[in-house]
C-alpha cells in the first residue's frame, strides 16, 4: 500500500541528508527506466496561528541544514499558487523538489539491476550461530551460510529478531489508503497537500487521488493480509470530520456530494521506532544486522539507508558517525508529520 512519495522536509538534518541520497539516485533512475518519478511537491498548509509558526521554524532550521528551496508562503500566497486552498489559510510551506515514484516499479528494478537470487515461498525458520556469531539463516528450503545477516523484514523486522533472542525497539501499525479513482475536482499537477495540524493529505493519482492520514493508532502484531475500515474513508472525506481534507481544500466537499462518488480503501502496516527514525547496523549480537524501523518512510529513505547499513557493517561507518544505529538512545516522538 505504500505510496511512494519522498520528500526533504524533515525536522532533523539527519533525515534529511539520507532522503536527499535517495532522491538523487531516483533521480539518476529515471533517466534510464521509467520508475513514475514526479516532482510534484509537498504542500504543508497550516491552518492556525500556532501551526503557521512552527512552520516559520522549521523552515528557519531547515536553510541552516543547507535545505534553502522550501519556500515559506503567506496564506495570501499560497492561495493565489493554488487556488483550491482555502481562506481561512494562514501560512504554508513549499518544496518543488519533493514527489512521489511506483514502488512496485523501483523495487523491480532494484531487483533486477542486484543480479542476485529470490527465493520466494521460501520462510527463514531460525539463524546459525556458531559460538556468539550469527553465520546464516535456517530456512524451509535449506540453510543458508553467510558472513553477516541483515534483518530487512520491514513489519515482520520484530518477530523475525527474536528469533535470536533480540528485542527490537519497534511498534508495527496499521496505515490505510484511500483510492478514489475519479476525482475531476483535482488538479493533475498539484503537489502532496497536507493539513499541518492534522497530518490528513492527498495527491493526484491517474484521474483521481490517493488520501492517508497518520493516524495514532495503537500497535498490533505483523499480518500479511491487513483489513480495512471504512471508518478511514469516511474520517477524510465527510466534511463533518475534525480531519477531513475539506478542511482546508473546500472542493473536497463537492466530492463528498458527488452521486458518482468511489473509493477502494488498502491497509498495510508502518514499523516504528520510538524516535521515528530507522535502526541501520550492526546489533549487539555478531554476525546479526538490521536495516528496518523506517517508521513510514521506507520508499524515501530506502537507498540512502541501506548505504549506511552496509557501511556500518564493514566499519567505514563508526558507530559513533551513526546516528541511525540500532543501540541509540532514543527520546520518543509523537506521530506528528512534519
Amino acid at each position: 500500500m505504500a505510496t511512494g512519495a519522498f520528500r526533504l522536509q524533515f525536522d532533523n538534518a539527519e533525515e534529511v541528508e539520507l532522503v536527499r541520497e535517495s532522491i538523487a539516485f531516483f533521480d539518476e533512475l529515471q533517466e534510464r527506466v521509467d520508475i513514475g518519478l514526479s516532482h510534484q511537491g509537498y504542500l504543508f498548509v497550516a491552518a492556525t496561528d500556532e501551526g503557521a509558526q512552527i512552520q516559520a521554524n522549521l523552515v528557519a532550521a531547515q536553510r541552516r541544514w543547507g535545505l534553502t528551496d522550501v519556500e515559506l508562503l503567506s496564506g495570501a500566497e499560497a492561495r493565489q499558487r493554488f487556488p483550491y486552498l482555502g481562506a481561512d489559510i494562514v501560512n504554508a510551506r513549499f518544496r518543488q523538489g519533493d514527489g512521489w515514484l511506483e514502488p512496485r516499479r523501483l523495487a523491480l528494478e532494484l531487483a533486477r539491476a542486484s543480479g542476485a537470487r529470490f527465493d520466494t515461498g521460501v520462510t527463514a525458520t531460525g539463524f546459525i550461530v556458531e559460538g556468539d556469531r550469527v553465520r546464516g539463516v535456517t530456512t524451509t528450503a535449506a540453510p543458508v551460510q553467510a558472513d553477516w545477516v541483515v534483518i530487512a523484514a520491514g513489519p515482520l523486522s520484530g518477530p523475525v529478531a527474536k528469533l535470536a533472542r533480540l528485542d527490537l525497539p519497534l511498534a508495527t501499525v496499521r496505515r490505510h489508503k484511500l483510492i478514489i479513482p475519479q476525482v475531476p475536482q483535482v488538479p493533475a499537477g498539484a503537489p502532496m497537500t497536507i493539513e499541518f495540524e492534522t497530518g490528513a493529505h492527498w495527491r493526484p493519482a491517474g484521474g483521481g487521488a490517493h488520501a492517508l492520514w497518520t493516524a495514532p493508532a495503537p500497535a498490533e502484531p505483523p499480518l500479511d493480509d491487513v483489513p480495512t475500515s471504512s471508518a478511514f474513508a469516511f474520517g477524510l472525506l465527510d466534511p463533518r470530520s475534525d480531519h477531513s481534507l475539506a478542511r482546508i481544500v473546500p472542493f473536497w466537499k463537492d466530492v463528498w456530494r458527488s452521486p458518482r462518488l468511489q473509493w477502494w480503501l488498502q491497509a498495510g502496516q508502518y514499523t516504528y521506532t520510538p524516535d521515528r527514525r530507522p535502526l541501520l547496523g550492526p546489533t549487539p549480537i555478531p554476525g546479526l544486522a538490521v536495516n528496518t524501523g523506517y517508521s513510514g518512510h521506507g520508499i524515501m529513505g530506502s537507498i540512502g539507508g541501506s548505504r549506511r547499513a552496509i557501511e556500518a557493517i564493514t566499519g567505514r561507518l563508526p558507530p559513533g558517525d551513526n546516528p541511525f544505529r540500532p543501540d541509540r538512545p532514543m527520546i520518543a516522538r509523537t506521530f506528528d508529520i512534519l
